[in-house]
């Protein structure tokens, strides 16, 4: 990694992503929860919050939609990603270049590895391109590192997890997107074993509010840099009111229940 790539999609060294690849990566059915978030203008308006640092889209919905949003919104492009209707080994399909992430206006480049899997090899070769190139244009780099594939069998041990955010790391990576490995202890190892890449927690499936914002706490504590979230965001009815919440608990180190009851919601109350 080099010192301050990733400048443009940071505050303060801490990092909220506000990730919206769902609609190529899990199709239609993670919008179902809340219909508004299949316009992609919804969520680039979620973008403009002050807490969110970058959002990851895909190039397509980069081209309809980012001219309008340039001046409020860090664009962190998708190279790859593939479709849930794919089931075969896990690979991810490069659908654009840097170069062309660079003509868009991005400020940052989002990339798949998925380690484990019998197509890693050639994957962690295409990681290699997007990543030299995206150091000619001064943009960030963020692995999304899931380990994956018929020879693992337990993709969030805490051992896989470190190992997920070591691959960041050896790689080249500013940022690696890690799961939660299941305790700060756990993810403190992955942290140490990132050594200077931003490690950051993904968000994963809707949970209730008071759960998920303990979750990005304790992970904060255990020294992850901030989080990329998706679904526990544009899913819900009252999405401003939980990023309120985030922006406690990551930038100003609050408690969950300090900043859920500081953005007006309910610290015992579930998602909606």
């Amino acid at each position: 990694m080099i010192q301050h790539a990733d400048d443009a999609i940071t505050r303060d060294g801490k990092i909220l992503i506000l990730a919206y690849d769902h609609g190529l990566e899990h199709g239609p059915v993670d919008f179902e929860p809340n219909p508004e978030t299949a316009d992609p203008e919804r969520v680039f308006e979620l973008a403009t919050h002050d807490a969110v640092t970058a959002l990851a889209v895909q190039k397509g919905v980069a081209e309809a939609y980012y001219p309008y949003y340039e001046t409020d919104v860090s664009l962190l492009l998708k190279l790859n990603g593939t479709s849930n209707l794919w089931m075969g080994e896990p690979d991810s399909a490069v659908n654009c270049s840097v170069e062309y992430a660079a003509d868009l206006g991005a400020d940052a480049i989002g990339f798949t590895l998925y380690g484990g899997s019998n197509h890693e090899i050639e994957m962690a070769e295409e990681f290699r391109d997007a990543q030299e190139d995206a150091r000619d244009h001064d943009m960030g780099v963020v692995m999304w590192s899931y380990p994956r594939g018929q020879g693992l069998k337990n993709d969030t041990s805490s051992d896989t997890i470190a190992y997920a955010a070591r691959q960041g790391l050896e790689l080249g990576a500013d940022v690696a997107k890690v799961k939660y490995p299941g305790s700060a202890d756990a993810m403190a190892e992955a942290v140490r074993m990132a050594g200077p890449t931003k490690v950051v927690m993904s968000g994963g499936s809707k949970t209730d509010d008071r759960s998920f914002l303990e979750t990005v706490e304790s992970a904060i504590d255990a020294g992850a840099k901030g989080l990329a979230v998706g679904r526990n965001v544009f899913q819900r009815e009252n999405p401003t009111q939980l990023l309120d919440a985030l922006e406690g608990v990551i930038f100003e180190e609050l408690s969950a229940a300090e900043a859920l009851r500081q953005a007006g919601g309910d610290p015992d109350a579930a998602a909606e």
